[in-house]
């Protein structure tokens, strides 16, 4: 009973400490606001002398003006506010956007491969969904309305379309405070150096004619 136990405890401490490593490093201060001046390259960014923070390190205002999908590619636009734009978000692990849809306009299939996301939907509809992993490949997908609140598993591939008539608007959080984005069409069609079109006419199984056709729209 007594080495049950133990391998039990033993086992726990083992995915603390995997799950710990899955998320953004901790902080060891109050805060550690990122130093955008320093040359020094971390995991992460380097901290500011503590006695320098102002309370404008940890603000950010903009996220109630409705971004501009005029010229938008894929009829969105994303207000970011991670810390690239607030340095106080350095080791906290977490960051918000908003993103404005017009009618029909898109987030294409992408992941985020430091990050789990969570969205709520302030106005309009909007579908979302993500497909699991190999090799079951599930589409999970639901359409939101105002209120409404859905998540993205960290690394699986999701996406949000608008699918009202009316401008959809979006706030969204994740547990990073640099999640990256990885968008599917334009890390495989506009990569650079590009991705051989061979290799991508056998994996989608599809004449390179049509892959060099894609190519040419990245």
């Amino acid at each position: 009973m007594a080495s049950r136990i133990s391998f039990l405890l033993g086992l726990l401490a083992v995915s603390f400490t995997v799950s710990t490593l899955a998320s953004d490093p901790g902080p060891l201060q109050d805060f550690c606001v990122a130093d955008k001046t320093s040359s020094v390259l971390v995991n992460g960014l380097v901290c500011k002398d503590p006695n320098l923070v102002q309370a404008d390190d940890f603000f950010f205002s903009g996220l109630h003006i409705a971004g501009n999908t005029t010229n938008a590619p894929f009829g969105a636009r994303l207000t970011p506010v991670t810390v690239a734009q607030v340095g106080g978000l350095n080791t906290l692990g977490i960051s918000i956007s908003r993103v404005d849809y017009a009618p029909g306009g898109m987030n294409p299939p992408h992941t985020h491969p430091r990050a789990t996301e969570i969205i709520t939907v302030l106005e309009g509809n909007v579908e979302v969904g993500f497909v699991t992993s190999n090799p079951v490949n599930r589409l999970i997908t639901k359409v939101l309305g105002k209120g409404d609140v859905f998540v993205f598993p960290i690394g699986l591939v999701h996406y949000q379309v608008n699918v009202g008539s009316t401008n959809a608007v979006v706030i969204v959080a994740l547990n990073s405070q640099n999640p990256g984005i990885v968008s599917i069409p334009n890390v495989l069609f506009g990569s650079t150096p590009e991705i051989a079109s061979d290799i991508l006419a056998r994996a989608f199984q599809v004449d390179k004619n049509v892959v060099d056709d894609i190519k040419s729209k990245f």
